[in-house]
């Protein structure tokens, strides 16, 4: 029986939500989907918690495009799904999966929403759906996903340690348009709560245009996370 879609999940340190994150996953093993945790070497217990919920578990050297490319190589699914271990997929996940994988379409992504209550973010997410809807440019919390067949050709995520996300959508809408699902992934909105709405916002349009600029991922990459990054 062959398999419609594998998740990979890229994980660094995450043994404080991997368990509950991949509790609820469980239903799409049961449906025959694949679940394959890339882990970047975390030094805490997120591997050795996972084991019993996933199929397999990648050790990768650390960087998300690296090790979204890893899990992607010993993926068996048709489709590949690209999930942050902070966003939930909607709970008709398997039925819009379902409804793709029966379509023409080469890749896509879901609109998102933020797991935050303010009115604020309401504000940002519908903006981030109308930008993704505009460009057919989607980021890593929009789950992307994409045909094991096309991403082979495409020879996968770039080398890059930020805007890998940005980089591969530019790439696949010069096949085709994404599928665009409206059920929204739910994703963690604590990078805007910690940085502050307004700062993030400056900070995410900011690195884009300078990423349009042509500024160098890892020189974002120190500037979003004020350390050197891995690919």
């Amino acid at each position: 029986m062959s398999i419609p879609v594998s998740v990979i999940i890229p994980t660094l340190n995450e043994a404080e939500s991997i368990s509950a994150f991949l509790r609820v996953l469980q239903p799409l093993r049961e449906a025959g989907w694949e679940l394959i945790l890339s882990d970047g070497g975390s030094r805490d217990e997120t591997v050795s918690l996972a084991e019993p919920r996933v199929d397999k578990i990648i050790v990768s050297t650390p960087g998300r495009a690296t090790q979204m490319n890893n899990g992607a190589e010993s993926a068996s699914g048709e489709v590949l799904l690209f999930l942050h271990a902070d966003t939930q997929l909607p709970q008709d996940a398997i039925a819009q999966l379902t409804a793709f994988v029966a379509s023409n379409a080469d890749w896509g992504r879901f609109d998102v929403a933020l797991s935050g209550r303010r009115f604020m973010f309401r504000v940002v997410e519908t903006l981030i759906n109308l930008r993704s809807r505009i460009t057919s440019v989607a980021t890593g919390d929009q789950a992307i996903f994409i045909r094991r067949s096309v991403f082979q050709r495409l020879g996968g995520y770039a080398r890059i340690p930020l805007m890998e996300d940005v980089e591969i959508c530019k790439r696949l809408r010069s096949l085709s348009p994404p599928y665009c699902i409206r059920a929204r992934v739910i994703t963690s909105s604590r990078r805007w709560e910690s940085r502050g709405v307004w700062k993030t916002i400056f900070l995410m349009w900011r690195l884009r245009f300078e990423y349009w600029l042509g500024v160098a991922p890892d020189k974002l990459f120190r500037r979003y996370y004020g350390r050197p990054g891995n690919v």
